[in-house]
């Protein structure tokens, strides 16, 4: 018959090692704190972010801007000038959109490309440049002006050409008939190098001028800048 071990006895309470207890209590708090506080931070960049939203807004204002290529020298019509909405800048001075009427009539003194914005020291009332003349458009292909130096103001002479089978004119012989003008404004090349120029010409002469562009038969030289 097996021998049966003893009993080990059980430790009483005051022999009874005390096991830490723990707790998940402290995590959960600190995570709902942490939630509350991005939700603070969310509220404040929202608050912020539409505040800016609405200021930018309102410092948007409508100008007028230019709808297409105008060169110098040229009446603004209704068909050259568009609205535009911009943000306020202190250093650009725009016209208002509200001026519209009173810019639409007035001349060019530069040239104004398309989707640029319209500006008061762009407009003058009139140029100076034949505004009190008669003014003629003359086409003039490459070859037949100084190539790139005629500019609004210059003094030019209107030459009449050859017609042709005519002989030219002999050195000491009579000269070319001329018209004095001054340019107004000069046209961008086309793809042949063919530009139009206005020019502003004495009382009379522009139907003379006139007939002989239709021709064909018209040189520019341009005078020196200097008289």
């Amino acid at each position: 018959m097996e021998a049966t071990a003893p009993p080990v006895p059980r430790p009483t309470g005051s022999d009874r090692s005390e096991l830490p207890i723990t707790t998940a209590a402290p995590v959960r708090r600190e995570r709902r704190w942490s939630v509350v506080a991005l939700c603070i931070v969310l509220a404040v960049v929202c608050a912020l972010t539409a505040a800016w939203a609405v200021n930018s807004a309102s410092d948007r204002t409508k100008v007028l801007a230019v709808a297409r290529d105008v060169p110098a020298g040229q009446t603004l019509t209704t068909a050259d000038i568009t609205v535009a909405e911009v943000s306020a800048d202190a250093a650009l001075s725009p016209l208002p959109a509200a001026d519209k009427a009173s810019a639409v009539g007035q001349r060019t003194a530069v040239d104004l490309r398309k989707g640029g914005l319209l500006l008061a020291s762009q407009l003058a009332p009139g140029t100076g440049l034949g505004d009190d003349q008669e003014q003629v458009g003359v086409q003039i292909k490459r070859g037949m002006a100084p190539a790139g130096t005629l500019a609004p103001g210059d003094k030019v002479r209107a030459v009449t050409t050859p017609a042709q089978g005519d002989e030219l004119p002999k050195s000491g012989g009579a000269a070319l008939e001329s018209i004095d003008a001054t340019v107004v404004s000069v046209s961008r090349p086309d793809a042949s190098g063919t530009v139009v120029v206005n020019l502003a010409v004495g009382t009379d002469e522009g139907p003379i001028l006139a007939t002989r562009a239709a021709l064909g038969r018209v040189a520019l030289v341009r005078e020196p800048r200097s008289n």
